[in-house]
């Protein structure tokens, strides 16, 4: 079975830093596509970072130049570095294999201002 666990959310003063991590089971992890997604309640999860599985990115407009997502594949886990945090980044973080639309179930990253 696939498993996504997501840790390192939490409470940061704006301009402040945090780093996400999503650890995988169930899969060839080093095959597979991994993205960042976001969600505030009322609102559409939207996409925050992808990485393939040979490492090129993309990122959302709203992130690019703060946010890099990396992989690590010897421990089947991908990051998400949030660096210059503002208040309009407070949601709820999730992880994502990308191809096979598995979900992990979030963590709440709030930023205060």
């Amino acid at each position: 079975q696939v498993q996504l666990v997501e840790s390192g959310g939490g409470l940061v003063q704006a301009g402040g830093s945090l780093r996400l991590s999503c650890a995988a089971s169930g899969i060839i992890f080093r095959l597979y596509a991994m993205g960042w997604y976001r969600q505030v309640p009322g609102e559409q999860r939207e996409l925050v970072a992808t990485i393939s599985s040979l490492g090129n990115t993309r990122y959302a407009d709203s992130v690019k130049g703060r946010f890099t997502i990396s992989r690590d594949n010897a421990k089947n886990t991908v990051y998400l570095q949030m660096n210059s945090l503002k208040a309009e980044d407070t949601a709820v973080y999730y992880c994502n294999v990308q191809s096979i639309a598995y979900w992990g179930k979030g963590t709440l990253v709030t930023v205060s201002s």
